[in-house]
């Protein structure tokens, strides 16, 4: 399974970002489909999850600002990002994951300034 993430870059407190992922490749159900982020010197962090069943779970960090969605026909997940704040700022992952599957994506940087 191959993830490519796009929609990451600089914007200021307060503002929004959308980020995209698609998954091409042996995609089998059901999965989940993630974000995950790691912010400087800290450890990667699970922030949003929707399954392909439609279970979708978020940190208590991001509950309300973002929003997690997918398209199963697409092989997509978006995570939409509003009032984003300078501690958002991280490299953003997408993560595919099965019991017998767990691939990521190679990350997509997101920077808010104060």
């Amino acid at each position: 399974v191959q993830l490519q993430a796009s929609g990451g870059g600089l914007v200021q407190a307060g503002g929004s970002l959308r980020l995209s992922c698609v998954a091409s490749g042996s995609i089998r159900r059901p999965n989940d489909m993630s974000w995950y982020r790691r912010a400087p010197g800290s450890q990667r962090e699970l922030i949003a999850k929707a399954g392909s069943e439609g279970v979708i779970n978020y940190a208590d960090s991001v509950k309300g600002r973002f929003t997690i969605s997918r398209d199963n026909a697409k092989n997509t997940v978006d995570l939409q990002m509003v009032s984003l704040k300078p501690d958002d700022t991280a490299v953003y992952y997408c993560n595919y994951w099965r019991r017998d599957q767990d691939y990521w994506g190679m990350g997509t940087l997101v920077t808010v300034s104060s």
